[in-house]
């Protein structure tokens, strides 16, 4: 399996209406952060998620969160040479 490509250190604030969407989390998308099927071969998949009701949420650029597909912080601790 690849590691993920940084996209972005600042995760990706959004507002967006009750439906499925899909999370990039190889980071190559050219549609971050959502998927555009550039992970093939990579063995990373994106991941799906939910929203119930229009809401702001701040989704993952560096795609190291332990919260996939949700920023949890983890980008302050990666070192500057990823980015």
């Amino acid at each position: 399996m690849s590691e993920p490509v940084v996209y972005d250190r600042n995760p990706a604030e959004l507002e967006l209406e009750p439906g499925e969407y899909w999370w990039c989390s190889c980071g190559r998308s050219m549609t971050q952060p959502f998927c555009d099927g550039s992970h093939e071969g990579t063995g990373l998949e994106p991941v799906s998620f939910v929203i119930n009701e229009k809401t702001t949420v701040w989704l993952c650029n560096c795609k190291h969160t332990k919260d996939k597909p949700f920023c949890d912080g983890t980008h302050e601790q990666l070192p500057d040479d990823i980015f």
